[in-house]
């Protein structure tokens, strides 16, 4: 069997898995958050917190609740990390630097998960487990409400009400990310991960220096760090590492726990707005533009410019063998479209249209299918922007499900769509600009653009990704992303309440003749053209400076 082949038949794979998993998935999410019973134990956490799960939050309200849960965060681990030198199971690493604290501590909490260090040589088992793992579910959570809050004001009618934050919160940890992680940490531990708290081991002499293990919760880790989108590995390495991804098929079972959410969101999407076929149009639309960035990376890796590569079969630099161009390909597409950030190969070694669509797929804005709620609530806000220019084309006052677009709605909807690149192309035009930021680029001319480009669009994306070759571990680089983070997560999120208070006040209006009918393929292609469009007329010059100068080249 070819390596080409074998590539496609994974993709035929997890289309499959996928696709059985969408309707009772979906359909049990939408229970989740639809059901007014709360469970025991969530109940003992409404207590813990002082919550009155039953009361229902207007938008301001909701956003105090996103915020403040999240301050709290960032606050517990950047202390957690700053006292991991006195904690037991720190494995004698010491505290971890002020600088590098903040920015791990806003990224795990972001849904980012940027690491600018070695997981195995700087974070023990405390910070490991207490604090980063930890953040990988409730993070995830958090997404996930936001993106309910928003489906909810499209959904009620004649109410600011947007649901409880608290009650989103723990039901979307409690009933969905912890039973799925129990379940895919398990298969990872019988397929090779580890598990254990062990200690660091001596496992041989290697060129005159000696080759060091550590042990840790690593597949409880691994598997919530994809089944959240969250991306941070427990080794530099990540999904390359054999102890997070011993086999081709933990691969791609990693690569299904990546997508599984983000996909299934719409089939809830479907049934909370009480019309399954606009789920399916808002599915069609990411599953299009997914197909399309896989087919065309692995194009651009398998066939590929320069003789040695050609009779390599790929472009295998910076690739495990294990995994081979195909399985690389599908999971940095599934990774980059996502906010997941994990890697199992260098993306900075992909060829340079390759290395270009990783960075084209964040900025998207990952919504194909995207983030663990992220995902929704972006690609209903260009589905707003889409309704609109169809509006214009008409003449007619663009309506989507049942509310018409405003004014007010479409000024969200701009500012939303414009605060990402804002954030990730003025912070890597100052880190150029400026005179000590460039030496941590290991490479020259447009490569090295491409490394600086892509850690900005990486955080301002919440994806946590990187290229590779940029030391990011400067106070300029952990400073700057962690602010990129930070604005990247919650200054859209206030955008996408403040949306959902404006649908839910709003009374329904009827479908008339005239009305754009959302739910048919005209209005699929017509939005898929306008994700293209508007991303391609923001990043085409800085693209055009970094990825395509260096493909083209070639």
């Amino acid at each position: 069997m070819g390596p080409v082949t074998a590539a496609v038949l994974q993709l035929a794979a997890l289309i499959g898995a996928l696709a059985l998993c969408y309707v009772p998935f979906g359909n049990y999410m939408a229970t989740v958050y639809s059901s007014d019973k709360h469970w025991r134990v969530e109940k003992w956490i409404y207590k813990g917190i002082g919550a009155n799960p039953d009361t229902e939050m207007r938008w301001p309200a909701y956003l105090r609740g996103v915020l403040a849960f999240s301050v709290v965060g960032v606050l517990f681990l950047y202390l957690l990390q700053r006292l991991q030198g006195i904690l037991p199971g720190s494995l004698g690493f010491s505290s971890v630097n002020p600088a590098q604290s903040f920015n791990t501590a806003v990224s795990f909490v972001t849904n980012t998960n940027w690491q600018s260090y070695y997981g195995e040589q700087t974070m023990g088992h405390v910070v490991q487990t207490a604090g980063l793992a930890v953040q990988n579910f409730v993070s995830a959570a958090v997404g996930i409400a936001v993106a309910v809050a928003l489906v909810r004001g499209f959904a009620r009618s004649r109410t600011g009400e947007i649901g409880n934050f608290w009650s989103d919160l723990v039901r979307g940890t409690v009933r969905i990310l912890v039973p799925v992680a129990v379940v895919a940490a398990v298969i990872l531990v019988a397929c090779g991960a580890i598990q254990n708290f062990s200690g660091i081991h001596e496992v041989g002499q290697f060129m005159g220096g000696s080759q060091q293990w550590n042990g840790g919760a690593v597949a409880s880790q691994e598997a919530i760090k994809e089944i959240g989108t969250n991306g941070g590995g427990y080794f530099n390495a990540n999904s390359a590492h054999p102890f997070e991804n011993p086999t081709p098929f933990t691969n791609l079972f990693e690569i299904f726990l990546i997508l599984l959410i983000p996909f299934a969101l719409t089939r809830t999407f479907g049934v909370m707005v009480g019309s399954v076929r606009q789920g399916y149009a808002i599915l069609a639309t990411m599953g299009t533009i997914w197909l399309g960035f896989t087919a065309l990376m692995m194009w651009t890796e398998f066939t590929h410019h320069g003789p040695a590569l050609q009779l390599a079969g790929g472009a295998y630099e910076g690739k495990e063998v294990r995994f081979g161009v195909g399985g690389s390909s599908i999971f940095a597409v599934a990774t980059t479209l996502t906010s997941t950030g994990a890697v199992n190969s260098f993306h900075s070694s992909f060829t340079g249209l390759g290395g270009g669509i990783t960075l084209l797929s964040m900025m998207l804005g990952e919504i194909a299918p995207g983030g663990t709620g992220s995902g929704l609530y972006g690609i209903l806000i260009m589905a707003i922007i889409a309704v609109f220019i169809a509006g214009l084309m008409v003449g007619r006052t663009p309506e989507y499900l049942g509310k018409k677009i405003g004014a007010r709605e479409i000024k969200l909807s701009a500012i939303y769509i414009l605060i990402t690149p804002a954030l990730a192309l003025v912070f890597a035009a100052a880190s150029m600009a400026l005179p000590t930021p460039p030496h941590s680029m290991l490479n020259p001319g447009a490569h090295g653009f491409s490394e600086v480009l892509y850690a900005f669009t990486s955080a301002a994306n919440n994806n946590g990704s990187a290229f590779a070759g940029l030391n990011a571990n400067t106070d300029w680089f952990n400073t700057m992303t962690g602010l990129a983070m930070l604005f990247g997560r919650f200054l859209p999120m206030v955008f996408v309440l403040a949306l959902a208070g404006s649908l839910a006040e709003q009374r329904p209006v009827p479908a008339t003749a005239g009305t754009l009918r959302t739910e048919k393929p005209l209005f699929t292609g017509l939005l898929v053209g306008a994700i293209l469009i508007i991303t391609g007329l923001t990043y085409f010059p800085a693209l055009a400076l970094g990825p395509l100068a260096e493909g083209l080249a070639s």
